[in-house]
């Protein structure tokens, strides 16, 4: 199809190189969603185009993650479709390990996307039955448009960062950065350090600042569940899923809160209160993740790291909490997560929800109308995305093949269709 347009390109010069009829489905971002979502479509034999605004594969990784990040989960529950990690890998594999293992799974599939591409805009033609995808590419911001017939929205839950509006932060005057900004804790050493938030970012962050001996005090607005990353040296995660095979899902979260008390004490008199509603219930209703603990509630017993209640206010060089204390504070680390970014970019608002989410539960959210398709929304980590990929490629892969069967009508409805998006 690239071919025909070509032609037309060079029938029509004032199109050349500005758009072109992609081959197949166009997947948006070249994390771990979309390498997944690529190297089941190669599996089913379908081409595809990758589109990832970074330089790199899985940006979020290479770009965006403090040096001592690893896996939160045993290896065998975030490895991509096809391929297990390698036998010497550690159960929970590093920041390097992981981004080796991507590049490699991306190169034993052939999949090279087309970097420092940003997606500004996409919308579905109805008159042609086409997506129209507008992208800025390099330095010098070109404009191009894509025209495809599947589009696969795989940017993901964490594409931008959240920075919260608090009183008197830009009067602050010390060093502000968010958590993905956060490489190492040796460059603040001998500093008092504000974590803002508590999830396992802020207290992996908290933890790694104490280790490189900062004074960090992490803030907790709200509740939050704290469970073991591991029970008698098994996973809690993976035995969570066991008993989720024979148990509802009430008596898994009051087992594993009960293994929680037994390893980990009562946590409630350092600050940390639990939520009412169980861990699973959590995840599966609020998408709220349970902080799997990994050393910082040792150092939070330890008095190494100082838990705080909210801020009322920042000003130059100090917080004030919601409950009158003041704190001096040399540098601030907002762990305040992230968000989608899909309402900026895609035309669309029957299959997406405002926060970028498909609508959808999962297991239904990989699959709106038009040939739109989502993946790695599910909240369930790289197993969902997992889940998703293969699910994707195996429907488009199913209409990929049937139009394929009879070459020549598709040959004659694709040169009316791009007779009929010449005309924009």
């Amino acid at each position: 199809m690239e071919n025909l347009f070509r032609l037309v390109d060079q029938d029509q010069g004032f199109f050349q190189r500005k758009w072109t009829l992609v081959n197949g489905p166009l997947i948006v971002g070249a994390g771990p969603s979309g390498l997944a979502t690529a190297a089941c479509l190669r599996e089913q034999g379908v081409p595809f185009v990758v589109l990832e605004r970074a330089e790199c594969i899985a940006s979020l990784w290479q770009k965006r993650a403090y040096d001592r990040l690893k896996l939160h989960l045993p290896k065998q529950f975030c490895q991509l479709p096809k391929v297990p990690f390698p036998e010497d890998f550690p159960e929970y594999p590093t920041k390097k390990q992981f981004i080796e293992y991507l590049e490699s799974y991306a190169k034993r599939f052939d999949i090279n996307p087309k970097f420092n591409e940003c997606v500004q805009s996409a919308r579905y033609d109805e008159t042609s039955g086409f997506w129209r995808v507008k992208t800025v590419r390099g330095s010098n911001k070109a404009e191009f448009e894509y025209i495809c017939r599947w589009l696969v929205v795989a940017t993901g839950e964490n594409a931008e960062s959240v920075v919260p509006d608090i009183d008197g932060l830009a009067d602050f005057g010390g060093e502000i950065i968010h958590a993905s900004e956060y490489k190492s804790g040796e460059k603040f050493k001998g500093q008092n350090v504000l974590v803002v938030g508590c999830g396992n970012s802020g207290m992996e962050v908290s933890l790694d600042l104490a280790n490189h001996n900062a004074s960090p005090s992490m803030v907790v607005r709200s509740s939050v569940h704290v469970l073991p990353r591991e029970v008698l040296g098994k996973s809690t995660f993976e035995l969570a899923v066991l008993m989720m095979k024979w148990l509802p899902l009430w008596l898994v979260d009051m087992i594993l809160l009960i293994l929680a008390w037994l390893v980990l004490g009562n946590i409630e008199k350092y600050g940390l209160k639990r939520p009412l509603m169980g861990p699973l219930e959590l995840k599966n209703s609020k998408g709220k993740t349970p902080v799997l603990d990994i050393g910082a509630l040792e150092k939070i017993k330890s008095g190494d790291i100082q838990v705080v209640p909210g801020i009322k206010r920042f000003s130059r060089g100090r917080v004030e909490l919601v409950n009158g204390e003041k704190l001096d504070v040399d540098s601030v680390v907002l762990a305040t997560g992230y968000r989608s970014n899909v309402p900026s970019w895609l035309q669309e608002g029957e299959f997406f929800s405002k926060n970028g989410f498909p609508k959808a539960p999962f297991p239904n959210g990989w699959k709106g109308k038009g040939g739109l398709y989502a993946v790695g929304f599910t909240r369930r980590g790289l197993s969902g995305a997992s889940s998703d990929a293969i699910n994707i490629a195996q429907d488009i892969g199913k209409a990929w093949k049937q139009e394929n069967k009879q070459p020549k009508k598709r040959t004659i409805a694709c040169h009316r269709r791009c007779i009929s998006l010449s005309q924009f």
